[in-house]
């Protein structure tokens, strides 16, 4: 009996060993499929400087254009979406966290995000859109223009406002109106830009601009009380951290029965008499276009960046009434969608 026991007891041991030797190639197997299954997943960092409705359609159209072009969420896709509140201290963190987890490609939305991610990263691909004027702000070469190749990491999409057709077509809604107002952060370099034209425009049209300065999203319903008897109608700039809190200077304008116009369709919704602007999921999209090229093998230097040229008149008749202004036939006529 003993000796029968000590022939099993070999048998054992083998069976136990040949299990744990089927489960390690078993891990063994799994963890090289995860691994291989990371590799194959595209990981696309997005950094925006605040969230407003234009940015936020911009980043949706952007991810609809990669969808389109076979990059998809969650089957070859990975996204890692930040938002620097409008602090650029933190727009440099999410650069730096980009460039230490070594993205695949980079989407940077608006121009303050966009600067901090050019100064941080020189080697991974840059997708950039909602920017007035990259030159200016520095982020393609000075000697890159529209429609060019920037020859460096960096390509994508502006958005430069028509201001002059803009302020034109807004005069036309409250002709007796001669003071405008508006309300801006100098520290985005897309707000300076846009504002040397705004001032232009004003001028040529033989309007009084008071300008208000704002340091923080915390001013911006502040600075819209500040031109509370001085102006007759607002008109908002590109400017994110204005935009952002548009909601706030709507308020003050119903209350006060004064005009407010804005630069991009997507805030008439949000309280504005109309805008004569661009679609910003289609500014995404173009973007998003160019990213498609770009994970498909083409360096983004030899993509050629460029403006977003399709406008389109959208009215808001509620506001409209909110804030006292009667809309004409003729300009109802001319717009591309009105809302009641």
């Amino acid at each position: 009996m003993t000796q029968h026991s000590l022939t099993v007891q070999p048998k054992v041991s083998m069976a136990l060993s040949a299990w744990q030797i089927a489960c390690f190639l078993l891990l063994l197997l799994v963890a090289f499929s995860v691994g291989a299954a990371d590799k194959a997943m595209v990981r696309i960092g997005v950094t925006k400087i605040v969230s407003h409705a234009a940015l936020d359609a911009d980043e949706k159209g952007f991810e609809a254009a990669l969808a389109s072009a076979g990059f998809k969420e969650g089957v070859n896709v990975r996204y890692d979406r930040q938002n620097a509140d409008g602090d650029l201290a933190k727009a440099t963190a999410i650069a730096r966290k980009f460039e230490d987890d070594q993205v695949d490609l980079v989407h940077s939305i608006a121009t303050p995000t966009s600067q901090a991610v050019v100064r941080v990263i020189h080697a991974i691909p840059v997708v950039f859109s909602s920017i007035s004027d990259p030159v200016d702000a520095g982020v393609v070469p000075k000697d890159s223009a529209p429609g060019k190749k920037t020859g460096t990491n960096v390509t994508g999409v502006s958005d430069m406002w028509p201001v002059l057709l803009q302020m034109e077509t807004y005069a036309k809604f409250v002709p007796k109106a001669k003071k405008w107002g508006t309300i801006y952060n100098p520290a985005e370099a897309n707000s300076v830009t846009h504002i040397k034209a705004m001032r232009a425009a004003a001028l040529s049209l033989g309007l009084e601009l008071i300008e208000v300065n704002v340091a923080n999203s915390n001013e911006v319903e502040q600075a819209a009380n500040s031109l509370v008897g001085r102006v007759q109608a607002i008109t908002i700039t590109s400017d994110n951290t204005t935009v952002a809190h548009l909601d706030a200077i709507a308020r003050v304008c119903d209350q006060h029965k004064i005009a407010l116009f804005a630069g991009d369709v997507d805030s008439v919704p949000r309280g504005a008499i109309a805008a004569y602007g661009m679609d910003y999921f289609l500014v995404g999209y173009s973007a998003g276009k160019k990213a498609a090229l770009v994970l498909k093998g083409v360096k983004p230097g030899d993509i050629p960046w460029g403006p977003v040229e399709k406008f389109s008149l959208v009215i808001n008749l509620k506001a409209a009434r909110a804030q006292g202004v009667t809309v004409s036939p003729a300009l109802l006529k001319k717009a591309d969608k009105v809302l009641e």
